[in-house]
């Protein structure tokens, strides 16, 4: 049976924010909801204490769509509370649609909306572009049951990325008891740069007309941040053998047990190397840290630089929009060296924690993929 569309304007009314000034901030009334407190970017809430239009009050269960600079749909949950400029309130107004299936239809049409920003350097939504997106319309029975569906399997999601967050926490937890806090200099260990017990480098470059359909992987930091994560890479990208051993030799080439991070890591995605195979990796956007052996544990130390990337990156303060760990902030580091036999100690632990993780990250892609294919069967 053919589906049947429906244009967003035809669903509903959507309601822009207030225009909110800096001067209308306070720290008393209503909170004021920005794009940022949405997403969770933000821990600076402002409030207002005044005469506002009813329209921009929203509620508890009321549907939030960001249409500047970060597209997004939300379901607000923590009560009253004031709407900024740059922000949709949906009202259901006009056709009869499940409140859950409509956030997943507008989850799933987002790729297009973005297709169709404006700005050269906010980028937003036209609301016209917007209203004219198509989405399926079914039945409201065949609505309920899609969202009950995909529900199950987002909240199935939700629990396996708590189950792992909660793993990641332990072999935290475990560091800090062995070696303190990875912000701080423990002086009961050696300090040193890591510059000086490492080899820190990046690859050299490689353009886009030398891939090929299959040779050597090409890693950039994307994959870089799926291979840290035990994830499956999606596309993978080769060049040719023979521009491999060109391009590098044995000395430059990544080995067993080197550390790989994207230069933006302020998630502290890091990869330890576990294979022999050979690959390469992108130039500036991945650095790669290959310790000595004497003197580190890799497994200690890439614990030890996730912890400590995701801190450092914080301070960087480079002034741009994304800011980058370069070569020499990484030599310049300062890093605590435990004794050899805490560090295997330690690794021993994770090693075994990571086993858990393997298979509940497992089974959280397997869902996920489930989820992203049921995602296209209904809304494409």
């Amino acid at each position: 049976m053919a589906k049947s569309y429906v244009k967003l304007g035809e669903l509903a009314s959507y309601i822009n924010g207030y225009a909110f000034k800096p001067k209308d901030r306070g720290t008393d009334g209503l909170p004021i909801i920005r794009i940022q407190d949405l997403t969770g970017s933000s821990n600076d809430r402002g409030f207002y204490k005044g005469n506002y239009p009813s329209k921009i009050e929203i509620n508890t269960g009321d549907v939030l769509i960001s249409w500047s600079a970060s597209l997004g749909v939300y379901i607000w949950n923590n009560g009253k509370a004031l709407l900024n400029q740059h922000i949709f309130k949906v009202v259901f107004d006009k056709k009869e649609i499940d409140k859950d299936y409509f956030v997943y239809a507008v989850q799933f049409s987002l790729n297009k909306m973005k297709r169709l920003t404006h700005g050269a350097t906010m980028k937003h939504v036209v609301k016209k572009d917007f209203e004219n997106v198509l989405i399926p319309y079914p039945s409201l029975e065949e609505q309920r049951k899609i969202a009950y569906v995909l529900d199950k399997l987002k909240i199935s999601i939700g629990k396996k990325t708590s189950e792992l967050n909660k793993l990641d926490e332990l072999i935290k937890a475990r560091f800090v008891e062995m070696f303190g806090d990875a912000g701080q200099l423990n002086l009961n260990f050696k300090v040193s740069k890591l510059g000086e017990v490492a080899d820190v480098k990046s690859s050299h470059r490689v353009f886009t007309k030398d891939f090929v359909n299959t040779g050597i992987p090409f890693y950039r930091g994307k994959e870089i941040s799926l291979l840290a994560k035990g994830s499956p890479i999606s596309e993978t990208y080769f060049i040719s053998k023979e521009l491999y051993e060109k391009l590098l030799d044995e000395k430059t080439r990544p080995k067993l047990n080197d550390l790989l991070m994207p230069s933006i890591c302020d998630k502290g995605q890091i990869w330890r190397v576990n294979t022999r195979a050979p690959f390469y990796y992108k130039d500036g956007r991945v650095l790669c840290i290959s310790p000595k052996k004497e003197i580190f544990n890799s497994i200690y130390l890439q614990q030890y630089m996730k912890f400590k990337t995701k801190i450092e990156y914080r301070k960087l303060g480079t002034g741009s929009t994304f800011a980058e760990f370069k070569i020499f902030q990484l030599k310049n580091m300062q890093i605590i060296i435990p004794p050899l036999s805490l560090q295997n100690e330690y690794a021993t632990f994770v090693q075994q924690v990571d086993k858990s993780k393997v298979a509940v990250q497992k089974s959280l892609d397997e869902t996920q993929k489930l989820f992203d294919s049921l995602m296209q069967e209904y809304f494409g």
